[in-house]
C-alpha cells in the first residue's frame, strides 16, 4: 500500500513536502520551521511523523486552542522554546467607538497587502479587541502597511503572547442518518437544508472542506471532516457509525454554537 493511499489524492503535494521535512531532519539534522497550517495540515504532519524516534514535531500559533499553527519539525534531540516559532502578536487599535471591524474585513485588508494567507494565523474578535497571529518575518511589513480596516483608520502595536483574546468554541453534538457520504447529501443534513439549495453554494464556491474551497457536490467525504458553509455556519463529521437496516449511513455530526 502507498503512502499516499492514506490521503486525498490533492493532498499528495503537502504530503511530498512533509517527507522532504521529515527526511531533512532525520538524516541532515535539519529543523524546518513551516508557515501557518490549518488543523488538516497538522493532522497529515503529525500522521507522517507520529511518534518517529529520530524526528519531533511541535506546534505553536500564539496561545494555547488557537486552530492554525506552525510546526517546527527537528531532530528528536531539540528542545524547542517558544521564540523558535517566530510567531508575533498584533493589536489593532481603531477608533471603536465610531466602528466596528468583523473578521472577515480584517482577512480582507491583510490579504491586500499581498502577502500569502500561510503567514498569517488566528485573527481573533472578541468585542472590540482584535488581535492576529502573524509570522515575525512578515509582521514589520504589516505593521506599517495596514492602515485601515473597512472604513476605520488602524494602526498596529505587537503584544506579549499571554495577552492574546481567546475565544473558546463550543460544538452540539447530532446525530442523522444519510443515504451517502456525498458532500451535498451531508450539508443538507447538518443544515436542515434541501440538496437542490445546498448544491449552487457548493458550486459557487461558497463552501469548504478541511478549509478548501471544494466545488463538486458529489466530493466524497470522511470522518474528522469539517466543513464550512457561507452563510450557515461550521460543522465537522465526527465519526460514521456503519448502515442502518435500510441501508442508510449513520452519522454524528458537531455543529458550531
Amino acid at each position: 500500500m502507498s503512502i499516499y493511499d492514506h490521503f486525498r489524492p490533492e493532498e499528495a503535494v503537502f504530503v511530498d513536502k512533509v517527507a522532504e521535512w521529515k527526511e531533512g531532519a532525520e538524516f541532515y539534522h535539519k529543523t524546518k520551521l513551516t508557515d501557518f497550517l490549518d488543523p488538516r495540515e497538522q493532522q497529515i504532519i503529525t500522521s507522517l511523523i507520529g511518534s518517529h524516534s529520530d524526528v519531533s514535531v511541535q506546534f505553536y500559533g500564539g496561545a494555547s486552542g488557537t486552530e492554525r499553527k506552525r510546526a517546527l519539525i527537528s531532530p528528536s534531540y531539540v528542545v524547542p522554546e517558544e521564540g523558535d516559532f517566530q510567531v508575533e502578536i498584533l493589536q489593532i487599535e481603531y477608533a471603536a467607538k465610531f466602528f466596528t471591524i468583523e473578521h472577515r474585513q480584517v482577512l480582507g485588508a491583510l490579504m491586500s497587502l499581498g502577502l500569502k494567507r500561510e503567514k498569517y494565523g488566528d485573527i481573533l474578535v472578541q468585542g472590540e479587541t482584535v488581535h492576529i497571529a502573524a509570522a515575525k518575518e512578515v509582521s514589520d511589513y504589516i505593521i506599517m502597511n495596514l492602515q485601515s480596516i473597512g472604513r476605520a483608520k488602524v494602526s498596529l502595536t505587537t503584544i506579549p503572547a499571554h495577552q492574546i483574546a481567546h475565544i473558546q468554541e463550543e460544538w452540539s453534538e447530532k446525530t442523522g442518518t444519510v443515504s451517502s457520504l456525498r458532500l451535498d447529501v451531508l450539508i443538507a443534513e447538518m443544515f436542515h437544508v434541501s440538496r437542490q439549495k445546498v448544491q449552487p453554494l457548493i458550486k459557487n464556491g461558497l463552501v469548504k472542506v478541511n478549509w478548501k474551497t471544494v466545488e463538486q457536490p458529489s466530493f466524497e467525504c470522511f470522518a474528522g471532516d469539517i466543513f464550512s458553509v457561507r452563510g450557515y455556519g461550521r460543522s465537522k463529521l465526527l465519526s460514521i457509525d456503519g448502515k442502518s437496516k435500510r441501508d442508510k449511513w449513520r452519522v454524528m455530526y458537531g455543529l458550531l454554537k
